[in-house]
């Protein structure tokens, strides 16, 4: 009887001794844990007809914890955006402001401006009607009633292409220009017509016009950074992202911005972070170009870098979508471990759907990840797998 009692005691302490090791092993292992789930994931049936690129680091680890196609190139989408954000704040600044600034050269005399007038563009896609009244108001700071001569507007930061190479001539596609007016290519004759609602009278011709060196400034209007990117990666917009692509493209001696030296700057990071940057097409800033060819490992190398430097960290990761909570993410992950836990920056075009942010797991751990799924006939599938892929990461 005795000697049964303490074969029962030493069954039970093996037992909880073996337990306590099961979950001492799995607590220190929790990546393995993630990639096995992972793995049960790659037998989704939207595998067998499509393609996948993915990768999930660990941050605090600094390290791969699953890989899958992560080096083939395939078009991102928007995710393309995340390349913009952190090129754009490793390499203007994090504090960079978007001016638009009016200028004028002449005399003024007996309430005539004899002169030119310029509308200088610097890319800021947030300029709207209260900017816009600003500039009326500085002109009529003066103390004019009339202009005779020119009213230009200085497009010169950018080169002449009004639409992206790669893009597709059918979609809604926005104006490629540095001078904006609530998003649109009006400025310049909505800032004659409030001119001339304010009485001021008109007498001049208007076109397209570089301003001179020592042109005067009327007026200055700024947007930040900060502004802009939170609506290009919030919402998505790919005016605001070109706007900022090609602000990388400009070139302290004054040449305008060109796709090709835009893309440059992007490169210049990727080299930077140690990858081979001819490997990679870099056509736009949003991407909408069909031209785009990136990989889920440079995604995800681009998102460690931002996450490493906290200067970068502290501007892209308050504009980035919350999952179940704002932005394009605002009805995806709703009630999951994902939600609120999420930021992430989405992508859709026809055939793609991607995803590609951070996450903390529930081991504490930091994760960056990046997901693109090509050749999708319905973007809600890609959709559907990347928010298990959330939920796996965050459970």
């Amino acid at each position: 009887m005795v000697r049964n009692i303490l074969l029962h005691r030493l069954c039970c302490t093996l037992i909880a001794s073996l337990s306590f090791l099961l979950v001492t092993a799995q607590g220190l292992d929790d990546n393995q844990l993630l990639r096995q789930r992972l793995d049960v994931l790659m037998r989704d049936t939207l595998l067998e007809t499509t393609q996948l690129g993915m990768m999930v680091w660990d941050l605090d680890a600094d390290s791969a914890i699953f890989k899958r196609g992560e080096r083939q190139l395939l078009r991102p989408a928007s995710t393309e955006k995340v390349l913009t954000a952190v090129t754009a704040i490793d390499c203007l600044g994090g504090d960079f402001q978007f001016k638009t600034e009016l200028r004028y050269v002449g005399l003024v005399q007996d309430r005539v401006l004899e002169g030119d007038i310029y509308c200088v563009g610097g890319f800021d896609p947030c300029f709207n009607m209260e900017d816009m009244q600003a500039f009326v108001e500085s002109v009529r700071a003066l103390g004019i009633d009339t202009i005779r001569g020119h009213v230009y507007a200085d497009k010169s930061a950018k080169d002449f292409n009004q639409y992206g190479e790669g893009w597709c001539w059918d979609d809604d596609n926005p104006v490629l220009t540095p001078l904006l007016y609530n998003r649109r290519d009006i400025f310049l004759e909505t800032f004659m017509g409030e001119l001339s609602k304010q009485g001021i009278v008109l007498q001049v011709y208007s076109g397209r016009g570089q301003r001179p060196e020592g042109a005067l400034l009327l007026c200055r209007r700024v947007h930040t950074l900060d502004e802009v990117l939170l609506t290009m990666m919030k919402e998505s917009d790919n005016l605001y992202a070109e706007s900022v692509f090609y602000q990388l493209g400009r070139n302290a001696n004054g040449n305008p911005a060109t796709a090709k030296s835009s893309a440059e700057k992007v490169k210049d990071l990727i080299k930077r972070i140690g990858l081979d940057a001819s490997q990679y097409s870099i056509a736009d800033g949003s991407g909408l170009s069909l031209y785009n060819y990136v990989s889920a490992e440079l995604e995800v190398m681009v998102l460690r870098h931002a996450a490493r430097n906290e200067w970068i960290d502290i501007h892209l990761r308050p504009s980035l979508p919350i999952a179940g909570e704002d932005g394009t993410l605002k009805r995806r992950m709703v009630g999951t471990s994902a939600q609120g836990n999420v930021r992430a920056k989405t992508g859709s075009l026809r055939g793609v759907s991607s995803l590609a942010g951070y996450c903390t797991a529930k081991n504490g751990h930091r994760l960056c990840f990046s997901i693109i799924n090509q050749g999708v006939r319905s973007t809600k599938h890609g959709r559907d797998f990347q928010d298990k892929v959330c939920e796996i990461l965050t459970r």
